[in-house]
């Protein structure tokens, strides 16, 4: 059965799909020999089991030309059901060359009945307007207490927030009136994160038996950070559960919560200052009792930035990384090109739905099709647990300034080292720690820079986390942290 769906599996190159760039493989999910995923911004609902193959183009939405599917992997599995969800153009209409109206985006809840095959529309809606839509469904959480399905809305210009939809006769409810990416269970209760797309500003948690929420607010992230430092556009990104604690992934790092306690710490992990590195439109996975999560080279760009902050979405600092999540340590496992969309296991390996192309921002204008190379690629799950890929990630002074960036786990690697190129002398903070439950303080060292070429060993660091500082801000400086 296994062979049968691995062999179904391949890349899809640039077909006709209308948005802006690339999509990708989104709501990878093996369920009772069903292997799901949607092709984004092609509008394809894929199927695969060990006889057969459907591909649903979402007719049951709309008429075709259709484009978009899912971006956010808004999945969920109960009983014989499979859930999914997102947003849809049906049909796509463009206004002009490059202009997409939105009068046909609808955001959509379909069930498929994985004994019978066959699909079911739960839900759809749109505000039907030329240049706004209504909020994209970028996450579903099953709640087994009231059995229905919980809903995080984010994306968009109305409607945004925490819902809920029966899952027998669709009628949907807005639970919180703020908007919401991503969520997970945690004992009795769902936790979401809350805040802009560039900014994770609370964590919100409903009690799944009285309904009662408790709102997190986050305010300044260097309050509670483990350096002592806060982050440049905390962006809202996954969040799960694991270890009797909420993981809420932003870009620059995790806060890691006990809602019971109200208790949070901020870890800084592959922090690049202005860079849009981070665990984005991705799936997180739980493997081994750990977690598995992708850091994104690039999953936002923008041809022609025309502001600071798509200037720094373009910034390209190293490879997309996958790391493997067991406090107090992280490491890095695998590193790969642009971004990792997905991530399930199928058998003894891991498949890794990945794209070649970002998602473009919305000032640019929208290509005809889609422009990015799609692949699910399955690897032997030992094979890469054994981590440690050599690693080069490059950044600019200018990047950085002299705020604190980094939160590079070293653990597996023997001879890692930070190669500066300086333009005047300097004074390096390094601050090591670990990936802690609690709030634990930084330990610093200070190293003197001379101008010009600087090789610092930081082997001495192994098993750690490390995250840095200039004293002075050095624009013109070259930063590079090689790991072997």
């Amino acid at each position: 059965m296994i062979d049968k769906i691995l062999s179904k599996i391949n890349r899809f190159y640039s077909r006709k799909g209308s948005e802006w760039g690339s999509g990708g493989i989104f709501g990878l999910k093996y369920y009772k020999e069903t292997l799901y995923f949607t092709l984004a911004f092609e509008a394809e609902a894929h199927f695969i089991t060990g006889e057969d193959e459907i591909v649903y183009t979402f007719d049951k939405v709309g008429s075709k030309p259709v484009s978009g599917g899912d971006t956010y992997n808004a999945i969920e599995t109960v009983d014989d059901k499979i859930y999914f969800g997102g947003w849809v153009h049906a049909p796509v209409k463009f206004l002009r060359k490059g202009v997409i109206s939105f009068e046909n985006k609808f955001s959509h809840v379909h069930e498929y009945d994985v004994s019978e095959g066959k699909i079911k529309l739960l839900w759809k809606e749109s505000i039907h307007d030329l240049e706004k839509w209504t909020g994209e469904v970028s996450e579903i959480i099953y709640d087994p207490v009231n059995d229905r399905l919980l809903l995080a809305r984010g994306d968009g210009h109305v409607n945004l927030g925490v819902y809920c939809l029966d899952r027998k006769k669709g009628d949907i409810k807005q639970l919180l009136n703020r908007p919401s990416l991503k969520g997970t269970l945690f004992h009795d209760i769902a936790c979401f994160n809350i805040g802009s797309l560039t900014e994770t500003e609370a964590i919100a948690c409903l009690d799944l038996l009285d309904s009662r929420w408790h709102v997190k607010e986050l305010g300044d992230y260097s309050r509670f950070s483990v350096d002592s430092g806060s982050v440049e556009h905390p962006m809202l990104a996954s969040i799960t559960s694991a270890y009797n604690r909420v993981f809420v992934f932003t870009k620059g790092g995790v806060i890691i919560y006990n809602p019971y306690m109200d208790d949070a710490v901020f870890v800084r992990l592959f922090d690049f200052g202005k860079s849009g590195y981070g665990p984005l439109r991705t799936q997180i996975l739980h493997y081994g009792g750990g977690i598995l999560v992708p850091f994104n080279a690039l999953t936002h760009a923008s041809i022609t930035p025309s502001n600071v902050f798509e200037e720094s979405l373009n910034t390209l600092v190293g490879p997309s990384v996958l790391v493997y999540i067991t406090p107090p340590t992280a490491r890095i496992v695998a590193s790969f090109g642009s971004r990792i969309t997905g991530l399930e296991i199928l058998g003894d390996k891991l498949l890794i739905a990945s794209n070649t192309q970002p998602n473009l921002t919305g000032n640019m204008p929208a290509t005809f099709f889609d422009s990015g190379i799609k692949t699910i690629i399955p690897i032997s799950v030992n094979e890469v647990l054994r981590g440690g890929p050599p690693i080069t990630f490059e950044i600019s002074g200018s990047s950085v300034n002299n705020e604190l960036w980094g939160g590079i786990p070293l653990l597996g690697y023997k001879e890692p080292k930070l190669i500066i190129y300086s333009s005047k002398e300097n004074v390096l903070e390094v601050k090591s720690y670990s990936l802690t439950l609690n709030q634990a303080e930084a330990y610093t060292t200070k190293y003197s820079i001379t101008q010009g070429r600087n090789i610092l060993d930081l082997s001495s660091y192994s098993g750690e986390i490390v995250s840095f500082r200039f004293e002075k801000r050095d624009p013109k400086s070259i930063i590079r942290l090689v790991l072997t």
